[in-house]
């Protein structure tokens, strides 16, 4: 992957703060949220990543700050005026009983711990995209998956510039706020399990929309027009977690399928739009042998990941894997901002 390829993006940028289902329960923390994931998945995969966000100088933010960088992630537009405390998440994963796999709870209005509130998601505001305006920026990709006037604001702005533009709603949000982001993307991404079909409709439809269907793979059309074409998911033999599986996928089709100009992506055969989102299908379904949305990424080397991967797509199928994170379990941050020491 050239690492000349550059993708903005804004949303959820959040402190993921995972407990495993073993026994002993170890806890983990690393950059989440749609958004923040995606970003740093890529940066991972060779893109030049540029999270644009208002985290503060929190030890919360810092950690979730520290970790991208870790993996690459530029962090330019991170903290951008008015700062405020990133979101936190906990994500209990509880084994499963008998033959069943493990399933996870999230926290994120309430800490498990004290039980006061977590900090919210804080969209930038209207003064971050003049600044980066001002700036000039450019991007090939700008991803984003909240809408607020300022995540519309900068989609108006690099599409204008010719980026590709990538939508992945997770909320509804605002209607006129939605439906000036349908109409600007030039591919919406969704989960069945939070939008319908008829939900997401506008006067200009994306010239790629993709529904994904959980367990069952995913549905795609190319400039809405004709039958919904699907691809069934890959076969996970041992599943340990499902949260991230997404991020991972929408980062594969990213990178497979938003290598050029919007012309280039418009250009795309059918087989093209094929192979990137079995591409993508097959990250989600590598993940699913993690706990964590990104714990693979800590568990084995590059060369291993990439081999996995290949052998996905040739045997369309998973074992699952037997890695754990090489990273030190820590309980310093295993508590929400409010929690007492």
């Amino acid at each position: 992957m050239s690492s000349s390829l550059t993708i903005h993006g804004t949303g959820l940028v959040a402190l993921d703060i995972v407990t495993e289902s073993s026994p002993e329960g170890t806890t983990y923390q690393w950059a989440g949220g749609t958004c923040g994931n995606v970003l740093t998945i890529l940066s991972y995969l060779g893109w030049n990543s540029f999270p644009i966000s208002r985290m503060d100088d929190s030890p919360h933010s810092n950690k979730a700050i520290q970790d991208m960088k870790s993996w690459g992630v530029n962090d330019l537009y991170l903290s951008l005026q008015p700062t405020a405390s990133i979101p936190v998440i906990f994500e209990e994963i509880i084994p499963g009983k008998g033959s069943q796999p493990a399933r996870h709870k999230f926290h994120w209005r309430n800490c498990p711990n004290c039980n006061e509130w977590l900090p919210s998601y804080k969209a930038i505001t209207l003064k971050a995209s003049k600044f980066l305006k001002e700036d000039d920026t450019s991007c090939d990709v700008f991803f984003f998956d909240r809408v607020s006037p300022a995540a519309i604001d900068l989609a108006e702005f690099y599409k204008n510039k010719g980026s590709i533009i990538f939508f992945e709603p997770s909320a509804k949000g605002a209607a006129n706020h939605l439906q000036r982001a349908l109409e600007l993307a030039d591919i919406v991404k969704y989960s069945n399990q939070r939008f319908d079909c008829e939900t997401l409709q506008s006067d200009k439809r994306p010239f790629l929309e993709i529904q994904t269907l959980g367990s069952e793979g995913l549905q795609y059309r190319v400039n809405s027009q004709g039958e919904w074409c699907s691809i069934p998911s890959f076969e996970v033999k041992k599943v340990l977690d499902s949260c991230g599986c997404g991020d991972w996928t929408t980062a594969g089709i990213i990178s497979k399928l938003c290598t050029g100009t919007r012309e280039d992506l418009y250009s795309n055969n059918l087989d093209s739009i094929k192979d990137a989102l079995s591409y993508g299908q097959a990250l989600g379904s590598w993940n699913c042998g993690f706990e964590g949305a990104r714990s693979g990424m800590y568990s084995m080397t590059k060369e291993t990941f990439e081999n996995e991967i290949c052998s996905i797509l040739e045997t369309k199928s998973y074992e699952g894997s037997s890695h754990k994170p090489n990273i030190e379990s820590s309980d310093t941050l295993n508590k929400c901002p409010l929690c007492p020491n």
